[in-house]
C-alpha cells in the first residue's frame, strides 16, 4: 500500500512538473550590472534565495528556468542583499548568521518547503556562503572555523563535513561551486588537490573560471542538479565546462525528475 502511495505521488509530481526544461540549462544574468551572480543568489535542489531590490531582468531569469518547480524566495539578510555570501545551505536546511533579523527569519521560514530546516549560527567567520561550500552530501568547510559550527552544518545539512582549501585558498565557498553532479574549483587547483576531492565529493572535479576568466567560482555562478545561473561575461567555452562538469542538458528532465523523486521519499520517510 504504502509503495503504491509513492507511486501515484509521485506520478502527480511528475506531472506538476509540467513540459521539460530547455536543453541549454546554464543561463547568463546580472544583478544590476554586477556578473557576480553567486553574490546575490542561492540555489539549491529545493529552493531558490534572491536579493531584494534587483531588476525584473534578473528575477524573471531565475522564474523563466525554476518557476513551478521550486520556490524563488526574495529576501535580505542581516538588511543585506549580498545572501548568496552570508548563507549556506542545502535541500535539507538553511545557515543564516546570527546577524539575520527576526523578521527577514520569519519570512524565510514561511517562504520555504516544509521540511527544510532554518537555523541561525553564532560564528565570528559570519559570511557563511563564503566559508562553507555544500551539496546535499558533503559540505567542505573553512579550517578556521568553529567546531561547533561545523556540528551544526553536519547536523542542519545532513552532510559529511570536511575543513579544506581550494588552490590554498581558505574562503571554500567563493572558489567552488558543488552539486550532486560534479563540482567547478579555481583554476589553480593542483591535479592531485582535485583528485582528494573529488574522492571525498565521489562526483568529478574540474579547475575552471566563470565570467571569462574569474577564479572566484562561487560568486561567479550558482548551479542545482539541474541548472545553473552565471554571469553574463561567462564564455561559450566556460558555459560548456559547466555544462560538462555539473551533467546540464540532455539528461535535465530525467534528472530533474530523479531529485523530485529523491525528495519525495525523504518527505514519506
Amino acid at each position: 500500500t504504502q509503495l503504491l502511495l509513492l507511486v501515484h505521488a509521485l506520478r502527480r509530481q511528475v506531472l506538476a512538473a509540467g513540459p521539460s526544461q530547455p536543453e541549454a540549462m546554464c543561463t547568463r544574468a546580472q544583478f544590476e550590472q554586477s556578473n557576480e551572480i553567486g553574490v546575490f543568489s542561492k540555489l539549491t535542489n529545493r529552493y531558490c534565495l534572491v536579493g531584494v531590490g534587483g531588476s525584473e531582468n534578473f528575477y524573471s531569469v531565475f522564474e523563466a528556468e525554476l518557476g513551478g518547480h521550486i520556490p524563488i524566495v526574495h529576501t535580505s539578510i542581516a538588511g543585506l542583499r549580498i545572501i548568496g555570501r552570508m548563507c549556506a545551505g542545502n535541500k535539507n536546511g538553511l545557515l543564516v548568521p546570527t546577524s539575520t533579523t527576526d523578521q527577514e527569519l520569519l519570512h524565510l521560514r514561511n517562504s520555504l518547503p516544509e521540511g527544510v530546516v532554518i537555523q541561525r549560527v553564532e560564528e565570528r567567520l559570519s559570511a557563511l556562503g563564503n566559508v562553507i561550500t555544500c551539496n546535499d552530501h558533503v559540505a567542505f568547510v573553512h579550517t578556521d572555523i568553529d567546531r561547533e559550527t561545523e556540528e551544526i552544518v553536519a547536523d542542519v545539512l545532513g552532510v559529511e563535513v570536511f575543513r579544506q582549501t581550494i588552490a590554498g585558498h581558505v574562503l571554500v565557498g567563493s572558489y567552488c561551486a558543488l552539486t550532486n553532479q560534479g563540482a567547478l574549483v579555481h583554476p589553480k587547483t593542483p591535479i592531485e588537490d582535485q583528485d582528494e576531492l573529488a574522492q571525498l565529493l565521489q562526483v568529478p572535479v574540474v579547475a575552471g573560471t566563470v565570467n571569462r576568466g574569474s577564479d572566484v567560482i562561487g560568486a561567479g555562478m550558482v548551479v542545482n542538479d539541474w541548472c545553473a545561473f552565471t554571469g553574463s561575461d561567462t564564455t561559450a567555452t566556460e558555459v560548456q565546462v559547466i555544462e560538462s562538469v555539473f551533467k546540464l542538458g540532455g539528461e535535465t528532465d530525467s534528472r530533474m525528475r530523479s531529485t523530485m523523486r529523491d525528495v519525495l521519499i525523504d518527505q514519506l520517510a
